[in-house]
């Protein structure tokens, strides 16, 4: 059950990210420099921490195509969400609602995403798009009784 702190970890760090992000944009004056700012970050978290990691364990070889191709997609696709959300802010959308959007949002899309990558053994039950309708609710309530 180690690998729920991590999931923590990511929780805290990307229910802070918002704020922060909107925070950065608002204070540098255009979104560009905020994601700039993004960019720098994630090389030094992203590239340095594992290559230094990798590096030391002498595990830095052993890349194959097919793995570089699905990891990189996956990290397009992570700074393709960070400008969506930058652009979201300088529209005009607060983090309250960017964020509670984009949270909700991204579970359900994960889980349809994943089935058509991994066919269910079984036709999904009717819970499903129960767990679908709350989470659009639950959206909806955090939208509308958020703090003013």
């Amino acid at each position: 059950m180690r690998w729920t702190l991590f999931v923590l970890g990511a929780v805290l760090s990307w229910g802070i990210y918002g704020p922060m992000l909107h925070r950065g944009q608002a204070l540098l004056g255009n979104p560009l420099r905020a994601l700039l700012c993004v960019g720098l970050a994630y090389v030094m978290v992203a590239v340095l921490v594992p290559g230094a990691a990798l590096s030391a364990s002498g595990e830095l070889r052993g890349f194959n195509g097919p793995g570089v191709a699905a990891a990189t997609a996956g990290g397009v696709l992570g700074a393709l969400g960070a400008v969506c959300i930058i652009w979201a802010f300088k529209a005009g959308g607060q983090p309250s609602y960017v964020m509670a959007l984009v949270f909700a949002g991204a579970p359900l899309v994960n889980v349809v995403v994943s089935a058509l990558m991994h066919p269910p053994k079984q036709a999904p039950g009717a819970m499903l798009y129960v767990g679908y309708m709350l989470a659009a609710i639950g959206a909806g309530l955090v939208l509308r009784y958020r703090p003013a």
